[in-house]
Formats: C-alpha cells, sequence, structure tokens
C-alpha cells in the first residue's frame, strides 16, 4: 500500500527526487491532499522543476531557438491549467518538410495533458474527444468541405463555446431525438507546411522552425513515448492542477482578470477580493503583479494578442521568483516579439491596413477639402507600386466607407469626391504600429 505523505517537506522531498533523478525506474504514485500543498514557494519550485525537464527534453530531440524551447514548455504546463482560463491559445508550427515538426508535436502531445495525435481532422473529433489535441499535416483543414470545421476551431480557444447535436435516443414510446451538447474549449496543436489562414492564425501563438544541421537530434530515434520520468511529471502537474494553494488562489485567472481591469481603470486593488485567508506572501504578490502589469501594458501587446498572451505570462508568474529570476520577463519579450511580428504580417498583408496608412499620410489642412475617388484610386495604386485592376474606384470607394475613413462624401460633375478623415486614419495606423 503507497503510504500517504502528511506534510510539505515529505512532498517536496518526493517531488525533487522523482522529477530530477533522470535515471527513475520505478516509482510510487502517493496520495496527496490539498493541505499538502500551501506553500507558495514550493509550488513555485515544482513548477520550476517540471519546466526544466520539459525543456531538456524538447532540447534532446530538437534544434530550436532558445525562446522557442521556453514558450513550447510554458504552454504544454498550461495544458493542465487550461481550465482555469477563460482563453487559451493554440499553439502553430509552420515549418518546411523535414524540419522536426512531426516530432515536435510528437512530443507536446506526449507530454501535454491528455494528449492525442491526430493526422485527419474531422468536426466528430474535435468536439467529440478531450484532452489536448495536436493536429499534423493541418493543410486539409483549410479546403473546401471543412468549413464547420473551421467554424469550430475558430471558436473553440475561449471558454464556453458548446456545440449541440441531435441523436436518437430509445424510448417507451419507440425512438426520439434529443438534443447533445459538447464543450469544445481545448488545448490545440496544430503543424503544417503550407501556412495558416488568417482567422484561424489571428488564435494562435505562430512558431517557426527550420531544419535542422545538428546531426546528433536528427539522427535520434524517438524513445521518448511511456518513459517513468515523463509518467512523473505528467502526474506531477495534474496534481498541481486538481489543488488548491496560497499562489494559485492569488494569482489565479479569475483574480488576475479583475486586478488587470481594476489596474487598467486606476481602480485600488482590494485584499477581500483575491482571498478570504490572505497569506502572508499575499501583499508581496500583490506588488509583484503590479509591476508586471505596469511591464506588460508598456509591451503594447493589446486586443487578442493579450487575450492569448495571458495564460501563458500566468504560468511564468507562478515559476517567477522561485528557482528562476527574470523568466517573466524574457516569456513577455517573446510574446511581444511574436505579436509584433504578427502585426507586420498583417500590415505587409492587409491591403485595408496599407489604405489606413495611406490615408493618414494625407495633408491635413485647416479647412476640409473634397478630393475625387478617381485621383484617391491613382495615388493609393501609386502607394502601393501596384496596379492591380481590382483596386479600382468602386472598391476604394467602398474600402474607405467600410473603414470609415470618410466624413462627407458627394458627386459632382467630375465624379464622386470625398472628404478623409485624416485623424482617425492617423488613430488606426497606431493601432498596427
Amino acid at each position: 500500500m503507497v503510504e500517504e505523505l502528511n506534510n510539505k517537506q515529505q512532498l517536496f522531498e518526493f517531488f525533487e527526487k522523482n522529477i530530477r533523478n533522470k535515471e527513475i525506474k520505478n516509482f510510487e504514485i502517493p496520495t496527496i491532499l490539498a493541505k499538502d500543498i500551501e506553500d507558495e514557494e514550493m509550488v513555485k519550485n515544482i513548477l520550476n522543476y517540471c519546466y526544466e525537464d520539459i525543456k531538456n527534453i524538447i532540447e534532446t530531440y530538437l534544434d530550436l531557438e532558445e525562446k522557442h524551447y521556453n514558450l513550447i514548455s510554458l504552454w504544454i504546463i498550461g495544458t493542465y491549467f487550461h481550465s482555469k482560463f477563460n482563453t487559451y491559445p493554440y499553439l502553430y508550427i509552420n515549418a518546411m518538410k523535414g524540419s522536426g515538426k512531426s516530432r515536435l508535436l510528437g512530443l507536446i502531445s506526449e507530454l501535454s495533458h491528455e494528449g492525442s495525435m491526430q493526422n485527419s481532422m474531422t468536426e466528430a473529433v474535435l468536439f467529440r474527444t478531450n484532452g489536448t489535441l495536436c493536429i499534423d499535416e493541418f493543410e486539409s483543414v483549410g479546403k473546401k468541405g471543412f468549413e464547420n470545421l473551421r467554424e469550430l476551431l475558430n471558436s473553440a480557444y475561449k471558454r464556453g463555446t458548446l456545440v449541440k447535436r441531435m441523436k436518437k435516443q430509445k424510448t417507451f414510446t419507440g425512438e426520439e431525438q434529443v438534443v447533445e451538447t459538447f464543450n469544445v474549449y481545448r488545448p490545440i496543436a496544430m503543424a503544417n507546411i503550407t501556412g495558416i489562414e488568417n482567422v484561424t492564425g489571428d488564435r494562435c501563438i505562430k512558431i517557426i522552425i527550420e531544419k535542422s544541421i545538428n546531426e546528433k537530434k536528427t539522427k535520434l530515434i524517438e524513445n521518448y513515448r511511456n518513459q517513468e520520468k515523463i509518467k512523473v511529471l505528467k502526474f506531477t502537474l495534474t496534481k498541481l492542477s486538481s489543488l488548491e494553494c496560497s499562489l494559485c488562489s492569488v494569482v489565479s485567472p479569475e483574480h488576475l482578470s479583475l486586478l488587470w481591469n481594476s489596474f487598467i481603470l486606476e481602480q485600488p486593488y482590494t485584499l477581500t477580493t483575491l482571498s478570504s485567508l490572505p497569506h502572508k506572501t499575499t501583499l508581496t504578490t500583490l506588488k509583484i503583479l503590479k509591476i508586471s502589469f505596469e511591464k506588460i501594458k508598456d509591451s503594447g501587446i493589446n486586443g487578442r494578442d493579450l487575450e492569448l498572451s495571458i495564460p501563458i505570462l500566468v504560468i511564468s508568474l507562478w515559476i517567477e521568483g522561485g528557482l528562476k529570476e527574470g523568466f517573466f520577463d524574457e516569456t513577455l519579450n517573446t510574446l511581444k516579439f511574436i505579436s509584433d511580428e504578427k502585426k507586420e504580417e498583417e500590415f505587409v498583408e492587409s491591403y485595408d491596413i496599407s489604405l489606413i496608412e495611406f490615408c493618414s499620410q494625407q495633408v491635413e489642412k485647416e479647412k476640409e477639402y473634397f478630393v475625387s475617388i478617381k485621383d484617391l484610386t491613382k495615388d493609393f495604386r501609386s502607394f502601393l507600386s501596384v496596379e492591380d485592376e481590382w483596386i479600382n474606384e468602386r472598391w476604394l470607394g467602398r474600402a474607405l466607407s467600410r473603414l470609415k475613413l470618410t466624413k462627407q462624401k458627394k458627386r459632382f460633375n467630375w465624379g464622386i469626391c470625398v472628404i478623409l478623415d485624416i485623424k482617425k486614419a492617423k488613430e488606426k495606423i497606431s493601432i498596427f504600429k
């Protein structure tokens, strides 16, 4: 019979021994009580051990940038706490053939909470299965006939997304149709060669990996499946995700959203909002949070990118200050880089954004003036250095109207003219830069 661990020190020693020992052959899973995990520092240390070992396993088999090892490891840990967040980002891996994307997805599947690997994706698989879903060869999802699947994927990153389906059920009076409800919110990692369409991509943290020339890694045979080391990691994270501790009660997703909104609205924090039984570390944690919020605000990450970054930042905050200093800053910088990169791609690819920039660069005069759509179309083509026929007066007029960049529209003998809202264009373009 497995002996129960009745105090924090024994529990910590168990985790330290099993997580740090690289030559585990057999181990016994003890029963862990909620009261055993109440020390914030111990939780931080345990999470740090888990993080380091996940990172080391990925480093053994794959040749990635340092920032990507960190981000993927945090994302994997987050799958165990996934249900606590209102949103959770998809992980999208883009790589050319032979770069190790399938190997990386296999590792993610093996290390994540209830991970499974799929090479062909269907709508039923998405909402009739549970756990972390890893989708390889993601190209097929963008094809015709997969519209319903794409629609589900575009909403499954957010908690509360439900799918209703009818099914036949036998009754005393015969068969009848009943409604069956499925929750599609789950962690999803996907990989392909060709890229991802914008709507789904907007819900992803995108990682591009290159083909490795490190033969020590490329020639390794994958033998990580069902290793005892991984079993211990998964058991540890599963247990931590189901227990309450002083750290999790203060730096919880629910409390963080309240604290963040209070911070943005410049309202005071209240301890009663955070915990009915504040620990001695609560005040210190609040000070750290305020500093962290300042850094997030200054980073320029906003909108959906901020929504997707929060879970990863929360996990980094749980680890920060244990055995790893500056970890939150490191994570925030990586997410800022990815967010800035995404904005740059959107800026280059989107004609709407180009049109906003074009309008923002028009000369403001003291007196508002009309300019013809014909002249604007000619100047916009010159601005883009293209002669595409579809960029015509009709398209430009509709685009200006859709983007609400006109103050007034009027028809003259020489054609349709508008007064541009140059001030609004300058405000809008600042969002993308």
